[in-house]
């Protein structure tokens, strides 16, 4: 396993407010995931991906994707790393399945953007760093949240809390997060939920379950988050994800199972939502992101005018426009039917 070790800092670095929230557009959807299949083409389930055009189904640990990809799908040019979750699909009576379309958040929050996430990189909490430096993540990291074997409730709140979901009434709706998909029709969608832990244990840059060399302070939601422990010091950006997912077509009732129950289910087979998952492999270029989060700027000032700085017109991130991210885009290399109305899950044919 590669690791490195980061000295860590004594003295206390400036109190800042520095925190990203941005959309990164579709990049492809496909069964591939370089973190925990690595060379498997096709992954064991469909996966929707963001970020930047070196994802494949092998990323070498060695290489700085953030200096090999060209492009990438998210507003700050300089960030080529990779997100990725799983996939909705909703289950008709006949046991068919269609893939759940997505949306963009809400549209003062992504210019044009169609699909995609919505993507977080805070400190301790939106308004401090807890009087501790925020350390990037290094070239090569990579990480993983929640599991497809995850079965219970149980299993999520005791080791992924900040996997939630909430039933939108409109696209600004936030609260009412449930660890379970929602059981009645939701008028705008279903908000998908993924923070990861955001301590480190300052060596490794990846761990044989993707998750041991992470440790989760987090309370879920954007709660400030506990001190890291003595095991894992080095305290990293909380990085989370916001998924649209655009249940609408399917709220009529009558196209649910006769029992009532919820008829959406994820790529890997779950039908109740205790799965889900989300992976990460970092890819910002250069010292990019550890500049963000040193920074005085909050959202989007970050890649505009920066209050902070004494010479006027200097931004913290350079931003790309709409089409830019839209244009932005890999080939497909699992070629199989993804979309439609498909007889079974992609992968999971053993299952119904």
């Amino acid at each position: 396993m590669k690791s490195l070790t980061i000295p860590l800092l004594t003295s206390l670095p400036v109190l800042t407010n520095a925190a990203l929230r941005f959309g990164c557009e579709t990049l492809t959807v496909q069964r591939l995931d370089p973190v925990v299949e690595p060379g498997n083409a096709p992954s064991a389930h469909v996966h929707q991906i963001v970020g930047g055009n070196a994802f494949n189904a092998t990323v070498d640990p060695s290489v700085d994707v953030g200096e090999r990809a060209t492009c990438t799908t998210c507003l700050y040019s300089e960030d080529f790393s990779n997100y990725w979750t799983a996939v909705l699909y909703f289950r008709a009576r006949n046991g068919t399945f269609k893939r759940v379309k997505q949306y963009a958040n809400a549209p003062s929050l992504h210019d044009g953007q169609k699909a995609g996430m919505t993507i977080y990189y805070t400190q301790e909490s939106f308004g401090s760093n807890g009087k501790q430096k925020i350390m990037s993540f290094p070239p090569g990291f990579r990480m993983t949240v929640g599991s497809p074997t995850y079965t219970s409730q149980n299993d999520v709140s005791s080791r992924s809390p900040g996997l939630r979901y909430t039933c939108l009434d409109t696209v600004l709706t936030r609260g009412r997060e449930t660890y379970h998909l929602p059981n009645e029709p939701c008028p705008a969608g279903i908000m998908a939920i993924h923070h990861f832990p955001a301590c480190w244990d300052g060596k490794n840059l990846d761990s044989p379950d993707h998750q041991s060399h992470m440790y989760n302070t987090g309370k879920g939601g954007f709660q400030p988050a506990g001190p890291c422990p003595a095991s894992h010091p080095v305290r990293m950006p909380q990085v989370a994800y916001e998924t649209m997912w655009d249940t609408t077509e399917f709220n009529d009732k009558s196209l649910w199972p006769e029992d009532g129950s919820q008829p959406f289910v994820w790529s890997t087979g779950d039908t109740k939502g205790y799965s889900t998952h989300a992976d990460y492999l970092f890819g910002w270029k250069g010292d990019s992101l550890q500049r963000a989060m040193d920074a005085d700027c909050f959202f989007r000032e970050c890649g505009e005018d920066w209050k902070g700085s004494d010479k006027p017109g200097v931004r913290v991130l350079k931003i790309q426009s709409a089409e830019e991210k839209s244009a932005c885009q890999i080939p497909i290399t699992v070629n199989e039917e993804i979309d439609g109305w498909l007889d079974a899950l992609p992968g999971q044919k053993e299952l119904w």
